[in-house]
């Protein structure tokens, strides 16, 4: 059942890659027996604004199967943008007004890159509160990543997050801590890729009512849940949307900023994400970057070389996760209350529910 994106325009790239359209009213989706109703709230900066919305839409439409998903694009106000990030908002995201009214099954927020070593500092963190507060109240289960996973614990218990001596970066392997819907028949053990200077320690979370599902013992805590109000939150340190590229992506824009000298060291190497020969290749252009650090230096980045080898060895992990995730939506949604359910039966033993006539 392909992923459905509501509104008048769909984002190009995703429109481009599998032909979807928009989604149109449809009796299906709209009677409240079938099917899954997500708001994704993108704060991903400008450069990667665009690649975030694929991977989303990727992982939904594989993990989805015969559960049809529509999926709404929101914005938090006051993330900084440029004009290009700017016109793809408003060409294809709603304001953050529009969510207050609307009925959605569940939401998932992405994270940002963050200004403030104090979140609640942040121009957006209103705002960002408020959605939370709402989604308590008005889902069945809320998804938040990475910087969104700290900033929901903040928010709720306080919990506070601690600087790394490094970027948490890389591919690591988690092994199961509870058993939980959400990793049901997932494959041991499972991968997921980090990329963060900041974590959430298990101790501050289990304190407060957390239930920690996955963890690394190099990576730490990776995918945590509770039940808030009406909605179980789930919470991932890491990223399991990423693509096979992102990775890279990210490690050849550090690099950069290594050699414009908007950062002091060079970046470290990803873990668990190169192959030994992928890894040679960039530790000589290290040695050369560091050696003569300009910006002229990346054109001889040796990442066509590199793509070739590249593999996706998070895919299952993360699909089988988003699965779970969509089924227990869906059976949250389908519940009745016990009366619902008795007035029902009563219905079906009733002359009228034959048709005939009283």
């Amino acid at each position: 059942m392909p992923l459905l994106i509501e509104g008048n325009r769909i984002p190009p790239r995703w429109a481009e890659k599998i032909g979807v359209r928009a989604a149109k009213p449809n009796r299906r989706y709209d009677s409240g027996t079938e099917g899954v109703r997500i708001a994704l709230v993108n704060n991903m900066p400008d450069p990667a604004l665009e690649d975030t919305e694929i991977q989303f839409f990727d992982l939904l439409d594989s993990a989805a199967g015969a559960v049809p998903v529509r999926l709404k694009l929101y914005s938090l106000p006051r993330v900084p943008r440029g004009p290009r990030g700017l016109q793809h908002l408003s060409s294809f995201y709603r304001g953050i007004d529009d969510l207050w009214d609307s009925r959605f099954d569940a939401l998932i927020i992405t994270g940002t890159e963050p200004h403030q070593a104090d979140l609640r500092e942040e121009p957006y963190w209103h705002v960002l509160t408020d959605v939370l507060d709402w989604a308590e109240s008005n889902t069945a289960s809320t998804v938040l990543s990475c910087l969104a996973a700290h900033a929901g614990v903040l928010h709720s218990d306080g919990i506070q997050r601690h600087p790394l001596s490094d970027k948490q970066f890389g591919v690591f392997e988690s092994a199961f801590v509870a058993d939980h819907a959400l990793t049901r028949n997932a494959a041991r053990p499972m991968r997921f890729p980090h990329s963060r200077w900041n974590e959430v320690r298990e101790d501050s979370l289990t304190a407060c009512g957390y239930s920690v599902l996955t963890k690394s013992a190099l990576a730490g805590v990776d995918l945590f849940a509770k039940q808030k109000k009406k909605s179980l939150f789930v919470h991932f340190q890491g990223h399991p949307e990423y693509g096979s590229r992102t990775l890279l992506k990210e490690y050849r824009r550090d690099i950069k900023r290594f050699l414009r000298q908007e950062r002091e060291t060079y970046p470290t190497m990803p873990h668990g994400y190169f192959d030994p020969s992928a890894a040679r290749l960039l530790a000589e252009f290290r040695e050369i970057a560091v050696t003569h650090p300009r910006e002229e230096q990346l054109v001889f980045f040796p990442e066509a070389l590199v793509v070739e080898s590249m593999q996706n060895t998070w895919q299952s992990s993360a699909t089988w996760v988003y699965r779970n995730w969509l089924q227990y939506v869906l059976s949250r949604k389908n519940e009745r209350p016990a009366f619902a359910a008795m007035a029902q039966a009563a219905r079906s033993r009733s002359p009228l529910a034959n048709g005939e006539i009283a």
